[in-house]
């Protein structure tokens, strides 16, 4: 069976299950497309506030589907990141920056911040627009839960209400770290992030701030004048947060953040999320392929989450369309897949885990790294690029 004559099921309609979907009732014209989601097709996705953040290779894929909400999303121009506290480190290294501008690099912006709802909900209406448009050949099936999937040859078994069988099935639904079952690759970085909102008064617009502190790290993320997105991690034992009220994490965060990301005024109700790396060790396994938080959960550190994801479903979408054979596009994937996700996942896993190490000296070394990074106009071109799209 030629790759692109496939059955193919998608089980969860997040962002990239559903990107996943458009593209291939796209670029696999002859294929046979269903999408799974445990919630109602009724339900108002378009509510849902989590926050995203966007790479620009992101959201350069979902502007080819026609469906990026640029009106409600916010570009992210420039990246600052600073250290606090870098130990020994004194005078002008004291607070050591790195500070990447979309200008320099000569693009448009380094990314976009916008919320869950406001990305799924027109992806979600696309591709509802789309099985109306072909009901034969492209089927929603929300409200249903993926109860499991058992392996067949050259195939793979669907147990949703009933049990059906699929050349292909696409695992997009991930959870959060202490939602799920334990992967091949698994570590408690004993972290836990605290998200929410903030508003500030002399914050730059389009800049998005990353401060290292001592606990762990913390970002803000542009969401329009004088609103930030706020990610806050701080170790799980002994919370330094939890305990405080608002008047007082306020303070907290004043005194946390550089002062080049203005003053912080006030602050939402925060969530609170147990950290960890959640690793599948390949993308496929027979005839299903995971992607996503299905494939990888990772620390918030480096902001690759989703964006790996999305990279997954483009290149799954692209060697289905080119190979004569299923099983040689899934080969081809893990092959063109591997240093991207391999290096992401090892660069975001040090990262996080550097920040519960409590080495002499640990703190200067970053520091003096941020620093040398900051003079080193090659070397962070060259790491910004990665961030934008990835490893190619």
């Amino acid at each position: 069976m030629s790759a692109a004559d496939l059955n193919i099921a998608v089980v969860g309609a997040g962002p990239a299950g559903l990107a996943l979907a458009l593209l291939a009732q796209r670029e696999l014209p002859s294929a046979r497309l269903t999408v799974f989601d445990t919630r109602s097709v009724e339900q108002d996705v378009s509510a849902d506030p989590r926050t995203l953040a966007l790479s620009l290779g992101s959201v350069q894929l979902l502007q080819r589907l026609g469906r990026w909400p640029s009106q409600v999303a916010h570009p992210i121009v420039s990246v600052h990141v600073s250290q606090q506290q870098p130990g020994a480190l004194a005078g002008r290294w004291s607070e050591p920056t790195v500070r990447i501008d979309a200008a320099a690099e000569r693009v448009p912006m380094l990314g976009a911040v916008l919320s869950y709802g406001a990305l799924v909900a027109p992806l979600q209406q696309a591709w509802l627009e789309a099985c109306a448009a072909a009901p034969g050949r492209l089927v929603s099936r929300f409200g249903t839960k993926v109860a499991s999937l058992k392996p067949l040859d050259r195939a793979v078994e669907v147990d949703a209400d009933i049990a059906e069988r699929f050349d292909l099935a696409i695992v997009a639904e991930g959870g959060v770290f202490a939602e799920q079952s334990r992967k091949a690759l698994a570590h408690d970085y004993g972290q836990t992030a605290w998200v929410g909102q903030v508003t500030l008064e002399g914050m730059p617009g389009g800049m998005a701030f990353e401060r290292f502190t001592p606990d762990g790290p913390a970002a803000l993320l542009p969401l329009g004048p004088g609103r930030a997105a706020l990610i806050w991690c701080v170790p799980s034992e002994e919370d330094p947060v939890a305990s405080l009220d608002d008047t007082q994490r306020v303070a907290v965060l004043n005194h946390l953040f550089h002062p080049a990301a203005g003053r912080v005024t006030g602050i939402t109700p925060l969530k609170r999320f147990g950290l960890g790396l959640n690793a599948e060790r390949t993308l496929v396994q027979g005839r299903v392929v995971r992607i996503g938080n299905a494939a990888q959960t990772l620390h918030p550190v480096a902001g690759q989450g989703l964006n790996l994801g999305l990279r997954d479903a483009f290149e799954l979408v692209r060697q289905l369309g080119r190979s004569e054979s299923v099983d040689g596009a899934l080969r081809r994937l893990e092959l063109k897949r591997a240093p991207d996700r391999w290096g992401t996942i090892a660069t975001t896993d040090f990262l996080a885990r550097s920040f519960t190490w409590r080495w002499p000296g640990l703190g200067t070394a970053r520091g003096l790294g941020l620093a040398a990074l900051q003079r080193l106009g090659p070397a962070k071109s060259m790491l910004a690029r990665q961030m934008m799209f990835g490893r190619r």
